[in-house]
């Protein structure tokens, strides 16, 4: 079936929740029918900005082939998180143990700047391919800096540390094999609803607060290998629709 045209000014999120919602009903329809239209339009919006409805396909201009579009205000907040990591390294490993305010401030920073460049994103209606592919390689770059600090003044258990940086690798061999081959894996729930445990984890760790982390690690480490698993399955699917051989993660 056609996509509808975007109407004037309109962006991609805008397009999709008007064809979810149908069309506005007229002056001439019932009050409650235009109050319900209202209600549901403003659950839509909420939903899509905030990255909980993720239906339909992704921005056309993630594709691959598409320009870079280097400079828009997203990818700008993606170069800012990208500075910061090697300043909240410096600054976490001048501490004398590792939970000073500054270290854990910065890293909280560049965490919540993940959702602050997707939610950018779906309002101004600027994606990118570069944006796409940017985001996940910063978001495993702060994990594993946010792991090395963690792991050298041992504030979470080292063996736990170990498999989470293992999977953030096999995450980034797997984007380099997809972007070789052309492979269109999107983020599953499980890896999405990862993201949180983790980072507080590691958040909570730079604040001494190691029970509490401990707990959140474990619940991020248990979802991140079950997203890992997968984003294999899901690789092998499209390969075996193209008749390629599956000798790859």
């Amino acid at each position: 079936m056609a996509r509808a045209p975007l109407g004037p000014k309109e962006t991609e999120e805008g397009r999709l929740a008007r064809e979810a919602l149908g069309p506005k009903p007229g002056r001439e329809a019932p009050v409650a029918e235009r109050a319900a239209h209202a209600r549901e339009r403003t659950r839509l919006t909420f939903r899509r900005l905030s990255g909980l409805d993720r239906s339909g396909p992704p921005p056309e201009q993630t594709a691959y082939g598409q320009p870079w579009r280097v400079w828009t205000i997203p990818n700008v907040i993606g170069f800012v998180r990208a500075i910061l990591i090697p300043i909240f390294l410096v600054t976490a490993f001048s501490s004398e143990n590792g939970t000073d305010a500054l270290p854990a401030v910065l890293f909280a920073v560049c965490a919540w700047g993940d959702y602050a460049d997707g939610i950018t994103a779906r309002i101004t209606g600027q994606y990118s391919r570069l944006g796409a592919l940017m985001d996940p390689v910063i978001d495993r770059c702060l994990v594993i800096s946010g792991v090395v600090v963690v792991f050298a003044f041992d504030l979470l258990p080292r063996w736990a540390l170990v498999l989470l940086v293992l999977r953030e690798l096999y995450v980034l061999y797997n984007g380099r094999i997809a972007l070789k081959e052309q492979l269109e894996l999107k983020i599953n729930w499980p890896g999405r609803i990862a993201v949180g445990p983790v980072m507080s984890a590691l958040f909570f760790a730079l604040c001494d607060l190691r029970t509490l982390a401990a707990v959140f690690l474990y619940i991020g480490l248990a979802l991140s290998y079950y997203a890992a698993f997968l984003y294999r399955r899901e690789g092998r699917r499209q390969r075996a629709s193209r008749g390629a051989p599956s000798t790859r993660a």
